[in-house]
């Protein structure tokens, strides 16, 4: 198959459409960086494209709550774009990146098919120190069938984020997406860290989230959410630590997640 094509979604507010594109373009991917308004206006542009992205900023200046307003957005002028790649032919894919993750709770995409109430399965709220958080963290994959995490087992990504802990309504959502696989990718105590399912202290777990969740996927993997930002550790270089090391990788972290969605559609 030809290189696929990716659908950059901006809006307002949004400030990391074009490393995102460019991860995408570097991992073999055609990215077009698209507003939103654009495609209230041509609803088909939707059918050009294999891979939505919502990637990180602060979208309409994160008014009312963290992504909350582009998702209602979406949710009333383009509803067909969102059930098509969440729920279409099953041949495209979805990543939220931090305020992409926000966009996608409030949409529902990754919570979809767990809790039995009238409230949302779960949300992302405040940080518990209340404030603004921003810093490299640790990263372990759980056994998960999310593709863009293939083959990946740990990861070391920074995050910038104020409303991004992860808290479930109850335990038995919290049970019912670990059963499915669907808690991808958690917070880890050190580059040797193991999934943990007690929050661990701050620094380690920046923001208190339930389970140490740094990201969550839907029940096919086609659909992932995650806080810290893959496009911003896409190569060695980008490593804070990086003149210190004896050997250089050949790539950064965050290139994984970027490739293994190209590479899905080969």
């Amino acid at each position: 198959m030809s290189s696929p094509r990716v659908l950059v979604l901006r809006a307002p507010g949004t400030n990391c459409d074009e490393e995102t594109a460019f991860a995408f373009e570097k991992a073999g991917a055609i990215a077009e960086r698209v507003h939103v308004n654009r495609l209230i206006e041509n609803p088909s542009l939707k059918d050009r494209y294999q891979i939505l992205c919502v990637p990180g900023g602060f979208s309409y200046g994160d008014d009312i709550a963290a992504g909350r307003i582009l998702a209602t957005r979406l949710r009333q002028h383009l509803a067909d774009l969102v059930n098509t790649f969440a729920h279409g032919n099953k041949d495209r894919l979805i990543l939220g990146i931090c305020n992409g993750m926000q966009v996608l709770m409030r949409l529902g995409v990754l919570t979809e098919g767990v809790g039995t109430g009238d409230s949302a399965p779960a949300t992302l709220t405040w940080n518990n120190h209340g404030r603004f958080e921003d810093r490299w963290v640790h990263l372990v994959v759980d056994q998960t069938p999310c593709v863009f995490l293939k083959d990946v087992d740990r990861m070391y990504l920074p995050m910038a984020h104020a409303e991004g802990k992860f808290v479930a309504d109850n335990d038995e959502v919290l049970d019912q997406l670990r059963n499915q696989g669907r808690l991808s990718i958690r917070y880890a105590e050190g580059p040797a860290g193991v999934v943990e399912e007690k929050p661990l202290a701050f620094p380690h777990n920046p923001n208190g989230a339930d389970a140490n969740v740094a990201g969550v996927c839907d029940v096919s993997g086609r659909v992932f959410g995650l806080m810290p930002h893959p496009e911003r550790h896409i190569d060695p270089t980008h490593h804070p630590n990086w003149t210190r090391r004896s050997t250089q990788p050949a790539v950064g972290d965050g290139f994984a997640v970027f490739k293994n969605a190209v590479d899905w559609f080969s």
